[in-house]
């Protein structure tokens, strides 16, 4: 077991103090810090750091010895790659929309476009590798986010309650066909509509917002948020289609699961998120980022109603996200101030163990220890022995454990 040196990724929606803090560095950072990275990812290796200081990449690792860091099983299903991405979400602005494929159609749309001869670095490119994209987030803080398709019946009352002259048909055409086919009808629609329309209706839109926040309306919430999204993307589609969508604040611990095909978008706050080591997105708007509307609509699933929220499966200290993505899992460990006491760990396959809270002391069978402060993480080979982790202190102490699904 090893410690991590971890990528930062400096979005522009990235906060300055969030991860910075983390890590224990100067605040405000000099430019947004959006994204902390832990992984194999090709694009941003972590490093893992040897008892002499020196380091080596990840990635390089696992791809001299597939079986010895990842385990048969792990390495045989994901042909020697390490199938998941561990990463600190860091929004201070909202992200652009998207959705991701599922594995058959990352794989079919991988092969058509490299059959197409795109390069995989294109602004127009929607498939740079060949694998589908699942992710968890779970909130460290109040997280705001925007996920899967309203019941259309709420739907409906939302859009009667800011009716507008140039609304009022839509609401219609949904109130015609309250069902996922009926979503299709009216996204596909305000997401093709011409500049000129699109120009006319946005401000009817944003200005009965403003409205019904001031009447404090039932949809205060929805609509504010459309108010943010439009003041930073004035003449975006995307402003419309959030209309369309569940409009989420998760607690810390609380967590989503966003499988293929989900439409989403993160507003703000700070997370733990895991996700398959892919970068296959297709966006739908509130960005200046490559958008394919034909290729969105084959992605995107309709299925509408409630955002499941969870909380992890809890079995004493440990709580497990459970999914049906066989890439990753993700569970939290939690000591309460002055609580104490050892929780083994490890298991078949490799793991990442990401300190948020406190101070760990992580000990090993064979008698290795690594002490792990707030915002450290460490790797765990699969070839590694039993480890088990402990508060270093009386503090409440907090450590997030990544591995893969199917391991």
């Amino acid at each position: 077991m090893e410690l991590l040196r971890n990528a930062v990724r400096p979005y522009a929606w990235g906060s300055r103090t969030t991860i910075p803090e983390l890590l224990g560095r100067p605040v405000p950072a000099p430019h947004p810090e959006a994204e902390l990275w832990m992984g194999a990812h090709p694009g941003d290796p972590s490093h893992v750091i040897g008892p002499d200081g020196t380091e080596r990449s990840l990635l390089e690792l696992v791809e001299a010895d597939p079986v010895g860091q990842l385990g048969t099983t792990c390495a045989d299903r994901w042909g020697g790659r390490l199938p998941f991405l561990l990463k600190i979400l860091a929004a201070e602005e909202p992200l652009s929309m998207q959705a991701h494929p599922s594995a058959a159609q990352a794989a079919e749309g991988y092969a058509r476009e490299e059959s197409a001869g795109i390069p995989r670095d294109a602004s127009n490119r929607n498939y740079p590798d060949p694998t589908a994209k699942p992710e968890l987030v779970c909130a460290l803080t109040e997280f705001h986010a925007l996920a899967g398709f309203r019941d259309p019946e709420r739907t409906i009352a939302l859009l009667k309650a800011i009716e507008t002259p140039g609304l009022a048909k839509y609401a219609v055409l949904l109130e015609a066909q309250p069902d996922p086919a009926g979503l299709r009808a009216l996204f596909t629609t305000w997401i093709t509509l011409p500049q000129a329309a699109l120009d006319e209706l946005l401000p009817e839109v944003l200005d009965s917002c403003v409205k019904h926040v001031q009447e404090r309306g039932e949809f205060d919430v929805e609509c504010r948020t459309i108010l943010e999204l439009g003041e930073s993307h004035p003449r975006d589609a995307g402003v419309l289609a959030a209309l369309l969508l569940n409009r989420l604040t998760l607690s810390a611990g609380e967590a989503i699961y966003l499988p293929a095909g989900n439409l989403h978008l993160y507003l703000h706050g700070t997370a733990v998120e895991i996700l398959a080591n892919s970068d296959n997105i297709l966006r739908c708007g509130l960005t200046p980022k490559h958008v394919d509307v034909p290729e969105l609509l084959r992605v995107v699933d309709f299925a509408c109603g409630e955002m499941p929220v969870q909380s992890g499966e809890r079995e004493e200290r440990l709580s497990v996200y459970r999914t049906d993505a066989p890439e990753f899992e993700l569970s939290r460990i939690e000591w309460e101030a002055g609580d104490g006491g050892e929780v083994a760990v490890h298991d078949v396959g490799p793991q990442i163990l990401l300190c948020t809270a406190g101070g760990l002391l992580v000990t090993a069978d064979d008698g290795e220890q690594v002490e792990l402060r707030r915002g450290q993480s460490v790797w765990l080979p699969a070839a590694d022995p039993e480890v088990r982790v402990r508060p270093l202190s009386g503090e409440r102490t907090q450590v997030f454990r990544a591995t893969a699904g199917t391991c």
